[in-house]
């Protein structure tokens, strides 16, 4: 079986809250490891994270201790970088054995062809100012920059409070399905250039939906508040959404 989860947001609340999503994340991993043979992590698994050449974030050694543990022990763990931890760097592939993947990709899996990709700076083509922030956020010389000279206390902090006052902002947002709708069109118009597509999957809308469209299923998946879905991919070739 293959895997897919996203929008964990790790280290997002109160101490407590980020406590219990941590170890409810770990119990899903203990859980599919069992039958899987790779897992797919869809960005923003971390609310925040920033690596310097030598220091990162401290916590999360659960997670990062059962990453390790099931990649040791043959099971492929692929990590596409979100919007809240795209300044990844080396260490999750160095210790923790985690393949980081920085783009979208279509992989064949069990003979179909999926593409997999967060969600974020996808169809922003009518949003300057969200693609300003992009590709300020992306900038390998303003990241350099921020390590050189912000000292990692302060780095941490200021990043942890831009995180949860962006994921804040959009509490009372109402996601319907045609809050989806710019990437539906986004895999379309994939679709209709490369036609071999079987399936679309997104994270970073924190709504789970499926949709299908030219004979292509589109699934979207869920956050880590509340229920959980995540999708599982069986020899059949088969997506199914399931909930934790």
């Amino acid at each position: 079986m293959y895997y897919f989860a996203s929008d964990v947001h790790l280290g997002a609340g109160d101490r407590q809250t980020a406590c219990r999503t941590e170890r409810r994340f770990v119990e899903w991993l203990e859980m599919v490891r069992v039958d899987a043979k790779a897992i797919f992590l869809v960005g923003d698994i971390f609310d925040f994270w920033f690596e310097y050449g030598r220091v990162v974030p401290k916590g999360f050694v659960r997670v990062l201790g059962k990453l390790a543990e099931l990649t040791d022990s043959g099971v492929e763990v692929y990590f596409f970088i979100g919007n809240h931890d795209m300044w990844c760097r080396d260490y999750f592939e160095r210790e923790c054995g985690v393949k980081l993947i920085f783009k979208p990709q279509q992989m064949r899996l069990y003979g179909r062809e999926v593409f997999i990709a967060h969600g974020d700076n996808m169809n922003i083509g009518g949003k300057p100012m969200l693609r300003l922030m992009n590709s300020g956020f992306r900038s390998k010389t303003l990241r350099k920059l921020f390590s050189w000279l912000v000292h990692p206390d302060l780095a941490m902090r200021f990043g942890r409070w831009w995180s949860e006052k962006s994921r804040l902002s959009h509490l009372g947002d109402v996601i319907t399905p045609e809050s989806l709708d710019f990437l539906v069109e986004y895999a379309d118009e994939y679709k209709r250039r490369n036609p071999s597509t079987d399936y679309v999957v997104f994270g970073h809308m924190h709504y789970p939906y499926e949709v299908t469209k030219q004979d292509m299923r589109i699934l979207f998946l869920s956050n880590w508040e509340g229920e959980v879905t995540y999708a599982a991919l069986n020899e059949k070739g088969e997506f199914t959404l399931k909930k934790f």
